[in-house]
């Protein structure tokens, strides 16, 4: 079953909230899943603990260096998707579940001192793969995006990423006062109400894109393991 690990050296690049979005719109659509919770400061848990979240969605915590490969084969035998949410920075435990991944994603926001922080995930990968001797699909995902304004500085570092042979997702995490709000007040962006934030209908679709274009992304690379 496929393992989606979000890896960023960075820390507030993203990774726990992608996570959520992704793990939510998946149980939304009615798979089971697994979010194993590998930061220290444990985000995903404390989301987890407050009301609303999906019943088909199970988050385990309390991971460790030495546990991490166990929780993620553990979990991809009972469950279709296993999302891994990694503390931001370079350690044993981020090599140990790029290891096991079908994909990374990595998020980002759109500035230099932002990619220069991805390209870092990105030969830690690329480490993986020569130590493991198989492909690692990757990608970056662009977060804290105006859904109304492409800054040409963002395009010029997606250009970049793709001359070097790292894909970017089309999708990119808007800036939503609904994906901080899920985190206040649990739940996920379609148990919000537009008494407790607004924008709405514009993070619902977000969230939607961003989760279908990572399944597709899935099956693209499943299929071209078959093939090979």
């Amino acid at each position: 079953m496929p393992t989606i690990v979000f890896a960023s050296p960075k820390g507030g690049a993203g990774k726990s909230t992608s996570a959520v979005i992704l793990a939510a719109e998946l149980a939304r659509k009615g798979a089971a899943v697994t979010v194993i919770d590998a930061d220290p400061n444990r985000p995903v848990s404390a989301w987890a603990r407050r009301p609303g979240k999906p019943a088909a969605l199970e988050v385990v915590s309390d991971v460790t260096e030495e546990t991490v490969i166990d929780a993620i084969e553990n979990a991809a035998a009972r469950v279709p998707f296993v999302i891994v949410d990694l503390e931001g920075t370079a350690s044993m435990t981020v090599a140990y579940a790029i290891s096991r991944a079908d994909l990374v994603i990595i998020p980002t926001q759109g500035s230099q001192l932002d990619a220069a922080e991805a390209a870092k995930a990105i030969r830690l990968i690329r480490q993986q793969e020569r130590a493991f001797a198989r492909r690692i699909p990757h990608a970056v995902l662009f977060t804290r995006t105006s859904a109304a304004i492409r800054p040409r500085t963002l395009q010029h570092i997606r250009a970049e990423f793709e001359a070097h042979g790292v894909p970017s997702l089309e999708t990119q995490m808007h800036e939503r006062e609904a994906y901080r709000a899920v985190f206040s007040f649990g739940g996920t962006v379609d148990s919000l109400t537009e008494a407790q934030v607004g924008g709405l209908d514009g993070a619902i679709r977000n969230a939607r894109a961003f989760a279908a274009e990572v399944v597709g992304l899935l099956r693209q690379t499943q299929t071209a393991a078959a093939a090979a």
